[in-house]
């Protein structure tokens, strides 16, 4: 066996530990890039049609880095964490950014004209998610930590927990109102954000496992 071949077999077998953190911490920082481009649609919601647009292109790059993950793992023998935990965390983060794209998609296609309270502390608690979810994927590159993990985790469901509650009041305030037609479209949107932060906590549930399974 030629030296060429000995190194493309090492290649293939050994895990490829620095692809697969490399492409999870790519896809945290763009799903935290969605978060704050949702906070500045909501904090100053004019020319939504490209700003909606904008939004579209980092979900679209969250999707290319996800379909890379699943290719990688397709291709890898060895992996440095369970090829479920991969699958999951992949998925996991990209259905953040897909509620969030999906929820400014709405906004413009229900033709909403101004955003108000509720959707601005929905919106800044996602934003607070993802940032503990970008700093929680950082760590379980190593691992040699587990704890900070779970703190991280425990705050991101903490941060799911407030959300619940601005949920509960928004749609409070919402039926107080009588136009049938405005409680349906921002029901549906308060929701949609409520669900952002919901699943910021299924990653969280995830990292979590692999902190307590890898440590």
């Amino acid at each position: 066996m030629n030296l060429g071949c000995i190194v493309g077999l090492k290649e293939w077998i050994v895990p490829q530990d620095k692809a697969f953190f490399d492409l999870f911490e790519q896809m945290a920082d763009t799903v935290n890039e969605g978060a704050v481009f949702l906070n500045v649609i909501i904090n100053n919601y004019v020319d939504v049609q490209n700003q909606c647009h904008k939004m579209k292109q980092i979900e679209h790059q969250g999707d290319l880095i996800a379909h890379q993950v699943y290719e990688q793992l397709n291709r890898t023998f060895i992996t440095p964490l369970e090829p479920e935990e991969i699958s999951r965390l992949a998925t996991a983060l990209d259905d953040i950014l897909d509620y969030i794209d999906g929820t400014t998609q709405q906004m413009y296609g229900y033709g909403v004209t101004e955003t108000d309270d509720f959707m601005k502390e929905l919106a800044r608690l996602i934003l607070l998610s993802t940032q503990e979810v970008q700093t929680a994927v950082r760590l379980i590159r190593k691992l040699d930590d587990p704890r900070a993990v779970e703190q991280h985790c425990i705050e991101i469901n903490r941060l799911e927990n407030l959300a619940d509650v601005v949920l509960g009041n928004a749609i409070k305030s919402l039926f107080a109102t009588n136009d049938a037609i405005t409680i349906i479209k921002l029901k549906d949107i308060y929701e949609n954000l409520e669900v952002a932060t919901d699943k910021c906590e299924d990653v969280a549930n995830v990292l979590s496992d692999i902190a307590i399974r890898h440590s």
